[in-house]
């Protein structure tokens, strides 16, 4: 397996120019351990909507509003309320209580009952 870069290493890539499929190809390495939110810049690098709208779908689905935020500054779209209703029911069902909480502030604040 292919070794991730180190802290810096990786700050140095992330604000330089890089390859396309360099970048999707440390994105890659990122999601096979698990590191979904360091994946995120490489995939924006890579222009890889998919790989990046694939993300969006699980921060939805897992209730992760640190990931749905960060993925959707990539992807240059707004998180609607009934979005952030669904990422609140998703994460209480996970325990997660207080992304569960900022979910429902988000979505109560665009309107959503």
């Amino acid at each position: 397996m292919a070794k991730l870069p180190d802290p810096l290493s990786r700050r140095h890539l992330v604000e330089s120019p890089l390859d396309p499929a360099k970048a999707r190809a440390l994105a890659d390495l990122y999601l096979e351990q698990g590191r979904s939110v360091e994946a995120v810049a490489f995939l924006r690098k890579a222009e890889a909507t998919e790989g990046l709208e694939a993300l969006r779908a699980e921060a939805v689905e897992t209730g992760d509003v640190f990931l749905l935020r960060e993925v959707s500054t990539a992807l240059g779209s707004d998180i609607d309320a009934r979005t952030w209703a669904t990422v609140a029911e998703s994460a209480a069902a996970a325990g997660r209580e207080a992304y569960a909480d900022e979910a429902r502030r988000q979505a109560a604040a665009l309107g959503a009952s």
